[in-house]
């Protein structure tokens, strides 16, 4: 039987990066974009191998949308047949940077609905079908450096990340008997088509903070999700990992 993985906000980014190595690995990812277009399936079809790219299929998955979102999911389900749902990454998040005195009531409430309440209302939803998981399911939330440290500019985006990593507390300690880990993860500052627009001055003064003196990359975070899926971490949950290289020391 399949073992099937559900990543959010899987078509770019680290999100995608993640949805890579995983169908690498074997696994049926069933992978969660705002909108599953031609455009998507040529990404799938030039850069994942051909013999893996059938273990990516791709559902309409709008936090901004949930009702939506879960039809998606279910009438997915139920074309396929899939059952043994084994793990689900939540990854998909925004961020507008703003200071305080300047925030919009609309971008704070769009921050913390899709990075948090969405996150936590969906996983929930998922609940049901990683109860069934045959060997038991592990979640893993993506959270942020900044929701640790906090960063100027991103006072509403670091709470919506810092209560992610409550919510995974709670939450492991909530499900550990019924055989689902929860853990979070904490990027620091990962290369992504997001930094390759930074200046040159931008980036070296991250780089300045970070004593490996490197961005990160997505691999190095899908290879500690693959980890946090797999039964090499069957004792580890409630726990928060950074991916930093050193950023927060």
């Amino acid at each position: 039987m399949n073992n099937y993985i559900v990543v959010t906000g899987g078509n770019r980014g680290i999100g995608w990066d993640i949805c890579k190595s995983l169908c690498c690995k074997g696994f049926s990812v069933l992978l969660g974009s705002r909108k599953v277009d031609q455009a998507l399936h040529e990404k799938i079809s030039a850069e994942i191998d051909p013999a893996y790219k059938e273990n990516i299929i791709p559902f309409i998955c709008d936090l901004g949308n949930l009702d939506e979102t879960k039809e998606s999911f279910k009438s997915l389900c139920t074309e396929r047949s899939i059952t043994n749902i084994s793990a689900l990454i939540n990854n998909a998040g925004i961020s507008i940077d703003h200071l305080a005195l300047r925030a919009k009531e609309n971008d704070i409430n769009l921050i913390l609905d899709t990075n948090l309440t969405s996150t936590i209302k969906l996983t929930n939803h998922l609940l049901r079908f990683l109860l069934k998981a045959q060997d038991g399911a592990s979640v893993v939330n993506m959270s942020s450096v900044v929701g640790l440290m906090g960063n100027l500019s991103q006072s509403t985006y670091a709470a919506s990340k810092a209560g992610i990593i409550g919510y995974t507390k709670s939450m492991a300690k909530e499900y550990a008997g019924k055989n689902i880990r929860f853990n979070a993860i904490c990027p620091g500052f990962i290369q992504t088509a997001m930094t390759d627009n930074l200046s040159e001055k931008a980036k070296q003064n991250y780089l300045d903070q970070i004593p490996l003196k490197r961005l990160g990359s997505g691999e190095d975070v899908a290879n500690l999700v693959h980890f946090l899926i797999s039964k090499q971490s069957s004792y580890i949950t409630g726990e928060t990992i950074k991916v930093d290289g050193g950023l927060y020391i």
